[in-house]
């Protein structure tokens, strides 16, 4: 399959690239050991798993009525909400935003769900000048690249290529491998741009039903200037972020900020719950509030996959991946890597699209044991590979059935057939160990790290009965 070589392609070349896998053997390490060190308690981290698994389980179950929630406290609060079903009716109600101010610039706080929008692509095809201020962000956005992992999109580059990378754009900025010096020189480029953008946008990591209030996660303080120096901001989010309460936002940001990089509260916590209110000194004057479906819908309508949109996207299971550590994220050819990647993007694309993905697993557990609100991922990850081969088509996910392989069902029908026939199975194994010199030494993807099985020369029968056991 297409899909399948050119997977295997970015994992070769990401194999043979032993700085990029130097940088993520580094960064996976040093925060596998920090998201340790912030929970030395394991029983009060597995307690407040539970507690996490529970919230996010019960936002979801109350899913419909919260998002109705949200939207009439939103409306009452002076924030205008929109709904997006598809990625083109986002982008077209963002367009709309920025056309209706006569806006052509955009200041951008880190959203992955704009990256799975392809917004900065949309919005520059329709001569809108749009800058990532996100540090990781902003310097993938230089190297035309996308992120490799979705709490530090540059999480792939060494500090001598970041200097490099920022020699090539601003020859003007003197060259420095210092990552403080660097840091300056970034914040010094883009100070100017949260002043001049008309538009500010950002992501949304808890949106809270009993308020309408929006709550944003960082620690650079670029989210905070994109959300209150435009006169007008945006925020984007998928339709599973809503909670119920306000009082589920503090075990739910322990969770997120310990899982993902090990510290025991960011820097930045904002809570936006209105525009610029009459006496205030600043903020925007309109705040939108644009809530993507994207098959998020048809992921909750079923029973099992719907776990997968418990996720508060702390990136924990990437960084415990043993696979994900190993070829790091652009060889996913997915926006979202690792295993929660590997459930999420093929439901939202399509298996047919993305289905090689919930195979590159090794299933070790890893990624299950570290969820901070629990997702069975190893489950969900074997739920996925089996609706790649199911032949019911029963709709449940997209692209359902598209490695399915006639010939290989064939296969398994005549080896079903000749197990169920003692006689039929008798004979074949025994014709089988007579010609077992002409076993192929080459078996398809099984044997290109392994080494073919050989047929033994006598059944375990046979070896009993010459041992004198009967055969009852």
């Amino acid at each position: 399959m297409h899909q399948t070589a050119e997977f295997h392609k970015r994992v070769k070349d990401a194999l043979n690239n032993s700085q990029l896998r130097s940088n993520f053997r580094v960064a996976m390490d040093g925060l596998m050991e920090k998201r340790s060190n912030a929970f030395p308690d394991k029983q009060f981290l597995e307690e407040l798993r539970i507690t996490g698994s529970k919230l996010r389980a019960n936002a979801l179950v109350k899913q419909a009525d919260l998002l109705e929630q949200l939207e009439a406290n939103c409306t009452r609060n002076g924030i205008k909400v929109h709904w997006a079903e598809t990625i083109e009716e986002a982008n077209h109600i963002v367009l709309g935003i920025m056309d209706s101010h006569n806006a052509t610039r955009m200041i951008k706080g880190k959203s992955m769900v704009s990256e799975e929008m392809e917004l900065n692509h949309f919005l520059e095809a329709h001569g809108k000048e749009c800058v990532e201020s996100d540090l990781g962000e902003y310097i993938i956005q230089l190297d035309h690249e996308t992120p490799s992992h979705i709490i530090a999109p540059a999480i792939h580059k060494s500090k001598q290529e970041i200097a490099k990378l920022f020699q090539s754009k601003h020859p003007d900025i003197p060259y420095s491998e210092d990552i403080e010096t660097m840091t300056r020189s970034a914040r010094q480029i883009l100070r100017s741009k949260f002043y001049d953008a008309e538009i500010g946008l950002s992501g949304v990591n808890f949106a809270v039903a009993e308020t309408g209030t929006i709550c944003l996660v960082e620690n650079e303080g670029n989210g905070r200037m994109c959300t209150t120096a435009p006169p007008v901001h945006i925020a984007v989010t998928g339709i599973e972020k809503v909670l119920e309460k306000l009082e589920d936002v503090p075990p739910l940001l322990k969770l997120l900020t310990r899982s993902a990089s090990g510290q025991h509260i960011s820097t930045y916590f904002n809570m936006i719950t209105s525009p610029r209110k009459p006496g205030e000194k600043d903020g925007p004057k309109e705040v939108h509030l644009v809530l993507l479906d994207n098959q998020r819908s048809k992921i909750y309508e079923d029973e099992e996959l719907f776990d997968s949109l418990r996720c508060i996207r702390c990136g924990a299971c990437m960084n415990h991946c043993p696979v994900y550590t190993k070829i790091g994220g652009h060889a996913y050819g997915s926006l979202i890597p690792g295993p929660i990647g590997s459930v999420i993007e093929p439901q939202k694309f399509g298996l047919d699209k993305f289905g090689i993905l919930p195979t590159n697993s090794t299933l070790c557990g890893a990624c299950g044991e570290v969820c901070p609100v629990k997702i069975p991922l190893p489950k969900l990850l074997h739920r996925l590979r089996y609706e790649q081969v199911r032949n019911d088509h029963t709709g449940a996910t997209n692209g359902q059935g598209s490695r399915r392989s006639a010939k290989e069902a064939m296969i398994w029908k005549l080896w079903s057939w000749a197990h169920a026939r003692p006689a039929v199975y008798r004979t074949g194994t025994k014709v089988a160990a007579l010609f077992r010199g002409l076993m192929p030494n080459k078996m398809g993807p099984w044997t290109r790290v392994r080494t073919a099985p050989k047929i033994a020369p006598k059944s375990l029968h046979e070896l009993a009965r010459e041992e004198g056991f009967d055969n009852e």
